[in-house]
C-alpha cells in the first residue's frame, strides 16, 4: 500500500527536504503540500519545491484543500500554524499527525493531545534516530551519576538562520536528564548565563548555544565531577537525517491506535 503524505509547511528546510525523501520512496506518495500565503510557493511545483523536478501538483495555502485521500500529515510547520494544524485534524476526525515542530507552547502541546484522543500523533522535536537513541543514554547516565556529585551541561551549535535557542533538541536532551535525577527541568534549567553573578546552582541543568555558518546539529551532554567528564554528544552530517526519520516514524505510526507518540515508541517498532 503506497502512503498518501500531505506534508505542511513543505516550503521550509525540514519540510522540503522530507518531500524529496517521500518522492524518492515508492512506499510513499506526495499527495499534497501546504504553504503561507506569504511563502512565495503558493501554486509552485510540489516537485520543483523539492528540488527533485517537476511532477504536476502545487503547493496550497489552506489544509483543508490538501487532505482529499491523503493518510497522514507530516507538519513541518511553524509553533504558530502547528496548533491551529492540530485542531483542524482534530475537527474533521484525521488523518494520523506526525508533527516535528520545535518551540511549541502550551497551547500547541494541548492541542496535539486533544488531537491524539481522536487519530495517532507523533510529536518529536528532532527526527533523528541517533538522536532519539542519545536521549535514552542520557537518561541512564543521569540516573547512575549523583547529582550532589556530578554538573550537567548541554550545549548546542546550529546554523545562523536558526530562530529558537536553546534548540528544541537540546530541551528535551535537558528533560531526558531531568528525567533520570527525578527533577522538573524548568526548576534546575539554567540558560543563557551571563554577569559576573552566575555561580553554579546545585543541580543545575545548564545550557549554552552557539548560532553560526551552515551546521545542520550538533548536540553534546557533558557530566562532570571533580575527576572526571564524560560526554555523550550527536553530529547531524546532513538534512536528510531528519527527514529518513520523519518517514521511519511515519511507517510506523499509520499502524498505530490513537494515542500520542513519540520517537523513542518507534525505536522498538521500526518497519
Amino acid at each position: 500500500m503506497t502512503i498518501k503524505v500531505c506534508i505542511a509547511g513543505v516550503g521550509g528546510r525540514l519540510g522540503s527536504a522530507i518531500a524529496r525523501e517521500v518522492l524518492l520512496d515508492e512506499r510513499f506518495e506526495l499527495a499534497s503540500g501546504v504553504v503561507r500565503s506569504d511563502s512565495g510557493y503558493t501554486e509552485q511545483d510540489l516537485g520543483e519545491i523539492a528540488g527533485a523536478g517537476w511532477v504536476g501538483k502545487t503547493a496550497v495555502v489552506r489544509l483543508e484543500d490538501a487532505l482529499d485521500g491523503t493518510d497522514v500529515v507530516i507538519d513541518a510547520s511553524t509553533a504558530q500554524a502547528s496548533g491551529a494544524i492540530a485542531r483542524r485534524l482534530t475537527e474533521m476526525g484525521g488523518p494520523a499527525l506526525v508533527c516535528g515542530v520545535t518551540g511549541l507552547g502550551v497551547e500547541q502541546t494541548d492541542a496535539l493531545r486533544e488531537a491524539s484522543k481522536v487519530f495517532p500523533v507523533l510529536a518529536a522535536r528532532n527526527f533523528s534516530i541517533g538522536l532519539t537513541l542519545v536521549e535514552m543514554l542520557v537518561s541512564m547516565a543521569a540516573s547512575g551519576l549523583p547529582v550532589e556529585r556530578w554538573d550537567a551541561e548541554i550545549s548546542e551549535t546550529h546554523h545562523r538562520d536558526k530562530t529558537d535557542a536553546p534548540s528544541g533538541t537540546a530541551l528535551a536532551l535537558g528533560e531526558a536528564v531531568a528525567k533520570g535525577r527525578e527533577q522538573i527541568l524548568d526548576m534546575v534549567a539554567e540558560k543563557g548565563r551571563s554577569g559576573s553573578n552566575q555561580r553554579r546552582m546545585p543541580g543545575a541543568i545548564g545550557f549554552s548555544s552557539q548560532r553560526g555558518g551552515g551546521i545542520v546539529g550538533e548536540h553534546v551532554v557533558d557530566f562532570l565531577s571533580s575527576n572526571e567528564v564524560i560526554s555523550i554528544g550527536h553530529r547531524a552530517l546532513d538534512r536528510r537525517v531528519f527527514a529518513l526519520g520523519a518517514l521511519t516514524a511515519t511507517l510506523w505510526l499509520i499502524r498505530q491506535k490513537p494515542g500520542l507518540y513519540a520517537m523513542k515508541d518507534v525505536i522498538g517498532g521500526q518497519p
